[in-house]
Parts: structure tokens; sequence; C-alpha cells
């Protein structure tokens, strides 16, 4: 087990090191606009994301009941990771006129039709986590050991 993680460790620098020899060939124009969108994203992570995923985390924690708040949340992440995936395509229908091979597909339709799938999948586990409580009889209370 040591001997897979050494050898990953050692990949995972090779790359990084690959990865920026890649880098250090750009113009320094590049460079300074790469640097300055990495930056950026980080400091919209940490300013605006983490703390509004931070809110809807313990809001939910506290309306939804204890049982669903791990589905919940994991079509949640589903979701999100889903809308940041697409938002590039989201709303660019026809932004190549002259290359309609560019955006050819109906990429709302597409997000909206596989965000349904993520949260039927989500009811579903909660119906049958439902259905497999109301038929089992109540393991989550203890029982008394006289």
């Amino acid at each position: 087990m040591i001997a897979i993680r050494i050898l990953l460790v050692l990949v995972g620098i090779w790359l990084g090191w690959y990865g920026i020899g890649l880098l250090l060939d750009f113009p320094r124009a590049d460079l300074i606009s790469i640097a300055l969108w990495f930056g950026g994203a980080i400091l919209l992570h940490d300013a605006v994301f983490a703390p509004l995923s931070a809110l809807v985390g313990v809001t939910a924690r506290r309306i939804l009941p204890g049982p669903w708040w791990g589905l919940a949340a994991c079509g949640a992440v589903c979701t999100v990771a889903l809308v940041l995936i697409a938002a590039p395509v989201l709303g660019r229908g026809h932004a190549m006129p002259d290359n309609p091979t560019v955006l050819d597909r109906n990429y709302p339709l597409g997000l909206t039709t596989a965000i349904t799938l993520i949260w039927v999948l989500v009811a579903l586990a909660a119906a049958t986590r439902f259905r497999r409580t109301r038929t089992s009889p109540d393991t989550a209370t203890p029982r008394s050991t006289r």
C-alpha cells in the first residue's frame, strides 16, 4: 500500500511539473490573465459560494427530517455540479452561426432533464427508505436490556 502511495505522489509531482512547464511557454500577458482568473475563482468560491453553501446546508438541516437530510444533500451536490458544468453553454444556442456544430444541442433542456432525473432518483430513494422503515420494526430506538 505504501508503494502505491509513493508511486501516486511521484506521478502527481511529475504531472504538476509538466503542467507548470507547459504554462511557462505562454506569453507573459497570458500568464497574468491565467493568474488573475485563478485568483478570482478562488476569491469567488471563498467569498460567495462557500458561505452560501453553508447557509443553505444549515437551513436545510433545520427544515428537513433527519433521514431525508443525506438524500437531499446528495441531490443538491449533483444539481450544483451539473449547473456549474453546463454554465458555459447555457443561453448560447446560436453563439457560432458560421459553425452550427459547435453548440448543436438544446443544453437547457438537457440540463433540466438531468436535474429532474436526479431529483426523481432522490424521491425514489426517500420513498424506499420510508417504506422500509414503515414495514420493519423500529431499529432507531434503543431497546431495554432487561
